[in-house]
């Protein structure tokens, strides 16, 4: 079993605990830890004594430029720029007049939902949207009171007062002043307690002159005239470079001997570092030190290593999956994750009960920017420059590496050129901060693309079953669902983030169970969540975009096809009769139902005839989880040879986001998704053998290519519901819809991702 440090839970970081200090006598809050070099806004300090600083997450200058510090991770999602905008709506500043930069690890920046600094799960707007409305009105009401008095209005006209592009005005009497004037005015004396802030009025959607619209995203120039640095583009004196060694297997390696002779033939190698790694966020790792990357690189190539490469140095992809299904085999595997009703009766008087095994493959996230980090130690402060999506665990990993508390260690939060869940880990931290500690000097570690497949934190090998019961009229009635697999959360040894079982007999892992959960009403339904050890040890897996609901849904959405056919009716109407809202499905059935018909309806389901050899499948989710979801779904137009060669004409989708902060992100972003959805479905998969992933690069693992791209339309559906998060979500839908299409085209029902022609054309009705 791996061990991790762990990361002290932060207390539920809510609004009454918040301090948000309205005032001058807040200036300096934002004082701390250092921006960074190359943030935006990192040319000044964080907070400057005549700045106005409303809450920790803004600050208003003398010249009325409002910087807004984001304490999420930005890989092109544009977060940074969403917060702003949230801020901006209800602060009434101009959009011109705003700026971003990125949060340190500093815990005040602290998700205020989550209590820790941590991007994913689709979460960040969905649980920062009310916390940074408040944080700008908050903003408005202390300027409005401060221009009140600098301009000499008694008290009682302060509600006339109007703000609107960074500009305080009376009508009445004509006066106004800028924020820049009223933050040099030293007026400012507004404070809110907790209460008072949530006390606070909001606009109302009608209200709105900001959200939902697309305004300029705010990262943009600096990413396009280069002065936006990634992890990658830090340089600091006297910085020297890490190249990884790894071993041949995935995890469990020890170094037995390292000889260095060759090595020392390159010019300006340093040292080889072994890593003694005690986080076990890795194992076997040697890091070869040199004056550039190149020499580095050369010196790393020529270190011969003896390694013991452990127990795990056999197994291979065909052996995590026999075990899985050993496991599911087991009466007593697992822990439940739903269990309503009693599905052993429901079985003994069913019409009719299928069962069905889904499997997915290894999957890597391969971003763009490599996995790289560079360690410095000032003093007995350790700076990290990277770019990661957890700093909360990011930090204790890196003090766990150095041997110190993490309270002395600074992260400098970089843009991140792609994540995708891959940066919740941070491994890369480990072999910089110990070969810095080893030469004395600054180091940077820059993975070479074949360190950032075999040693990915890859989204797990899975195999679910489930078994399902209809009554006479073909209605569901009972399911079993079990989902075996390695355990992602788990491993991150931070027990506030597992969830015990319903029959409160263990903690499981949520995360790789979420979306089985769904809003189907069936009254009697089991839902097991079971470890997979011999994966969980082997391929240690991490949070690749779209989580859990990536293969549960996978196998229900696909589950429910095969009942719909069994029952004789069509799958979509098979879908809308079990999204009938009853008990605990009300509200979100109906909105899962409403966006199913949205993209029935754009797609042209079920109202023309396809040639031979063509279909559309349909599929409906409620990713990422229950409580955080948002309504997706999409209708899938596919065309299959004789061969079983499948080319996805069309992929319709529509999703229910509630309120859009900014539609053509929105709009980027599902598409975006439902691209990877569909790469996941057709072309991605790695292997495992003799321990160790055999795919290394481009060549070998393959994602989907510009020409395999089909025509996507999008549907977003706004109704000034609570927004959601977008991210995710179409990832899920797709591979479920392009199977169902399958079917529908040719017969053939596959159940295992990536399809493949084979597979299509060994199942293919005669």
């Amino acid at each position: 079993m791996n061990t991790h440090v762990k990361v002290a839970p932060q207390a539920s970081a809510d609004l009454s605990r918040r301090s948000f200090l309205v005032g001058s006598a807040a200036a300096g809050l934002a004082l701390g830890y250092s921006a960074g070099p190359g943030l935006l806004g990192a040319d000044q300090a964080l907070a400057a004594a005549s700045n106005f600083d409303p809450s920790v997450w803004y600050s208003i200058g003398p010249d009325g430029l409002v910087t807004v510090t984001c304490g999420k991770a930005d890989m092109g999602q544009h977060i940074a720029s969403t917060m702003a905008q949230i801020i901006a709506e209800e602060l009434g500043s101009n959009w011109k007049d705003m700026r971003v930069q990125l949060a340190s690890n500093d815990p005040k920046f602290n998700d205020p939902v989550l209590g820790a600094q941590i991007t994913g799960g689709s979460w960040s707007t969905m649980m920062n949207f009310d916390a940074m409305s408040r944080a700008g009105a908050a903003g408005r009401i202390a300027l409005t009171e401060a221009a009140a008095v600098a301009m000499g209005l008694p008290p009682y006209f302060k509600d006339e007062l109007v703000v609107r592009d960074s500009v305080v005005s009376h009508p009445k009497s004509k006066k106004s002043m800028t924020f820049a004037e009223i933050v040099k005015s030293g007026k400012i004396t507004k404070t809110f307690t907790s209460d008072e802030l949530k006390a606070i009025k909001l606009k109302t959607p009608d209200q709105y002159t900001m959200i939902g619209v697309s305004v300029p995203q705010l990262d943009i120039p600096s990413k396009t005239n280069g002065s936006a640095k990634f992890g990658i583009d830090i340089m600091l004196p006297g910085m020297v470079y890490g190249k990884i060694v790894t071993p041949p297997v995935r995890y469990g390696a020890t170094v037995k001997s390292v000889d260095d002779g060759e090595a020392k033939k390159v010019p300006g190698f340093i040292k080889a570092v072994i890593l003694d790694d005690k986080t076990a966020t890795t194992t076997g790792w040697v890091v070869a030190v040199a004056n550039t990357y190149a020499n580095a690189r050369k010196a790393a190539d020529a270190l011969k290593i003896a390694y013991d490469s452990g127990p795990n140095a056999r197994l291979s992809s065909q052996s995590l999956l026999d075990e899985a299904k050993r496991l599911q085999a087991l009466d007593d595997s697992g822990l439940f994750f739903v269990k309503d009703g009693d599905t052993a009766a429901a079985f003994g008087t069913a019409a009719k009960v299928l069962e069905a095994e889904y499997t997915t493959s290894i999957n890597i996230h391969a971003p763009l920017e490599p996995m790289n980090a560079t360690a410095e130690l000032k003093g007995d402060i350790w700076h990290i420059y990277s770019g990661n999506q957890f700093a909360t665990r990011s930090g204790a990993i890196a003090a766990g590496a150095a041997g110190v508390d993490p309270k002395f260690v600074v992260m400098h939060q970089m843009w991140l050129g792609g994540g995708f869940g891959r940066r919740l880990d941070a491994d890369m931290m480990v072999p910089a901060v110990q070969a810095a500690k080893a030469v004395g000097k600054p180091v940077k570690v820059i993975y070479s693309r074949e360190n950032d497949m075999t040693m990915d934190f890859s989204r797990p090998l899975t195999f679910q079953k489930i078994k399902a019961g209809l009554d006479g009229d073909g209605k569901l009635v009972a399911m079993n669902h079990d989902v075996v697999s390695a355990w992602p959360t788990k491993r991150w040894g931070i027990p506030d983030f597992l969830s015990p079982s319903v029959d409160k007999k263990g903690a499981l892992d949520s995360f790789t169970v979420n979306g089985a959960d769904f809003f189907y009403s069936v009254p009697n339904h089991n839902v097991r969540a079971i470890l997979n050890e011999m994966a969980h040890n082997a391929t240690p897996s991490g949070q690749l975009r779209s989580v859990a609901p990536g293969w549960t849904f996978w196998a229900v959405e696909s589950m429910i096809d095969e009942l719909a056919h069994a029952a004789g009716k069509d799958p979509a109407q098979y879908r809308i009769a079990l999204l009938d809202g009853k008990g605990k499905n009300d509200g979100g059935a109906q909105r899962l139902r409403n966006t199913l018909l949205a993209a029935m309806g754009m797609a042209g389901y079920g109202t023309r005839q396809l040639p031979k050899g063509e279909g559309m499948g349909v599929a409906c989710v409620s990713s990422q989880e229950r409580a955080t979801a948002s309504w997706t779904a999409c209708v899938a137009h596919v065309a299959v040879a004789p061969t079983g060669e499948v080319k996805v004409r069309k992929l319709t989708v529509a999703t229910d986001v509630g309120t859009q902060v900014h539609p053509d992100n929105i709009r980027a972003q599902v598409e975006g998704a439902a691209l990877w959805g569909l790469s996941l479905a057709m072309y991605e998969k790695a292997t495992l053998k003799n321990g160790g992933i055999e795919q290394a690069n481009f060549d070998t693992y393959k994602p989907l290519r510009m020409s395999q791209v089909p025509e996507v339309a999008v549907n977003v559906i706004a109704n000034g519901e609570k927004a959601t998060g977008v991210g995710e979500p179409a990832v899920t839908v797709v591979a479920p819809a392009i199977g169902n299409a399958i079917f529908n085209a040719c017969g053939a029902r596959v159940r295992s991702l990536p399809i493949t022609a084979d597979a299509v054309k060994a199942n293919m009705k005669a």
